[in-house]
């Protein structure tokens, strides 16, 4: 098991995803949401959300609502198999929102409404992290709230 962090960070139903670059050692090209990682030996999650929101996405000032913890086990390809425990935190932004991806890190960025994401999902799982779709197959709720 390893100690991970997700931020999603919404905008109304709004969710802002990330593409992940193609130099990433694993799911690379696929959607994600808008933020993970996986936090500095002794680094509070709380402090690793918002440190990574920025080197990630060059996105500063928002506030962290923590929404709890989720534990997955996932297949991610290349013989690679993920057993996380996830530290969930959700953002409000503004319209203005500004972005700066690091290209390293993401290769596109969308704002998709929550339901035409979970959409696409179920049309398109392959386009997807494993992680983003265990999280809206099995925890949408208590991290999106209820619809």
């Amino acid at each position: 098991k390893h100690k991970a962090v997700s931020v999603f960070v919404l905008r109304g139903r709004d969710i802002l995803i990330q593409q992940r670059a193609l130099e990433k050692y694993h799911t690379p090209g696929l959607w994600a949401n808008t933020c993970c990682t996986h936090p500095a030996w002794d680094e509070h999650a709380a402090d690793c959300a918002p440190r990574r929101l920025k080197e990630e996405l060059g996105i500063t000032g928002l506030k962290h609502d923590y929404r709890g913890q989720v534990e997955y086990r996932a297949d991610v390809g290349g013989g690679l198999i993920e057993h996380e425990v996830v530290e969930v935190f959700v953002a409000q932004a503004d319209r203005d929102l500004s972005l700066a991806p690091d290209p390293a890190e993401v290769m596109e960025t969308r704002w998709i409404d929550m339901d035409a994401l979970v959409t696409r999902i179920d049309t398109r799982p392959q386009d997807f992290t494993p992680w983003l779709r265990i999280y809206l197959a099995q925890h949408r709720e208590m991290i999106l709230g209820a619809d």
